[in-house]
């Protein structure tokens, strides 16, 4: 069993859809990161940046005890070796996938994510930083525009992590200033995985989990969410009513 620490957030998501797509046996632990779950000594233990999502493995292939895992690219490399999908034991085709995964989690997801948080999350509008994290995204989705040119998936002709990376952070291109339509080879594949079973359970999960997704923050939330230090994270204050 796979015990799943999760939020409705793009990360969040990558884990549900390879979960979904392999059925491989889990259960959610929803951790509420407006609430500052995030913070709680439980969770800490498990992923020391206090950052969702996370797993336990109670059934680790060592065969020894529960095994925690943190970061979403690493959980999913963990997942895809431990079942032997979607990562590829041909070294050229699996360096491919490895790549794009890494890629998403350097490039797309960090440069989508404060182009979301300072046109929706900051105090203020700044201009310069809308615009630049606007045409940064504009970029990155200009290379997976390149990259789908002649393959129908990240890594070649099959379905892969490096597709779950990077899927769940094409969804809000609407939010994040883009147009498909400016970019008709991601759009194929953005479809593509869109129509995936597998896919449409994982975002079902969102009403489930968190029915209140896409709510604007209130005061106390944007101050978890995007006021900590090394010297504010402490759980109990955190995670305080």
């Amino acid at each position: 069993m796979i015990d799943l620490y999760y939020w409705t957030t793009p990360n969040g998501h990558k884990i549900t859809i390879f979960l979904e797509e392999t059925g491989l046996p889990y259960r959610i632990t929803p951790v509420n990161i407006g609430k500052g779950e995030q913070f709680l000594p439980y969770f800490l233990a498990i992923a020391p940046n206090n950052r969702i999502p996370a797993i336990v493995d109670d059934d680790p292939v060592d065969g020894g005890p529960p095994l925690a895992v943190f970061e979403s690219g690493a959980i999913l490399q963990y997942l895809a070796e431990k079942t032997g999908e979607f990562l590829s034991t041909n070294p050229r085709e699996r360096s491919e996938a490895v790549q794009w995964t890494f890629w998403q989690m350097g490039g797309l997801g960090p440069m989508a994510g404060q182009n979301n948080h300072f046109r929706y999350a900051a105090p203020e509008q700044i201009p310069y930083a809308i615009e630049r994290y606007t045409r940064e995204t504009n970029r990155l989705f200009g290379v997976l525009d390149k990259r789908l040119a002649d393959r129908p998936f990240l890594a070649g002709y099959d379905y892969s992590i490096a597709d779950m990376a990077s899927y769940p952070w094409i969804v809000p291109w609407q939010r994040l200033g883009q147009s498909l339509d400016d970019f008709p080879n991601l759009q194929r594949w953005f479809e593509a995985i869109a129509l995936r079973p597998a896919t449409q359970r994982a975002y079902d999960l969102v009403a489930e989990v968190n029915p209140d997704s896409g709510a604007p923050l209130s005061e106390k939330a944007r101050r978890i969410l995007f006021g900590q230090t090394a010297d504010s994270v402490t759980p109990a204050d955190a995670a305080s009513p």
